[in-house]
């Protein structure tokens, strides 16, 4: 069953909060997560980066533009490695 546009907008969202906390995650000159350790920041990084994935992968999102998504899941995978 497809998504309607409200719906679609409401996961759009959720997706940029999702890359608002790798973003954030990553970049060690702001607090954000700075009380976890690296294995505690990898987990939430790569959880986030999942569900990223996951959601990029659905077929119906229309002319949503992925490219930020895209580059906070390359982020992510760059920080795992």
């Amino acid at each position: 069953m497809a998504r309607d546009a409200d719906h679609s907008a409401q996961d759009y969202s959720a997706m940029l909060g999702s890359v608002s906390v790798i973003t954030n995650c990553l970049d060690d000159s702001n607090e954000f997560c700075n009380d976890m350790t690296s294995a505690e920041k990898k987990e939430r990084v790569m959880r986030s980066s999942g569900y990223l994935s996951f959601m990029k992968d659905l077929d119906d999102w229309g002319s949503e533009d992925m490219s930020t998504v895209t580059a906070a899941i390359s982020a992510a995978e760059a920080y795992s490695a």
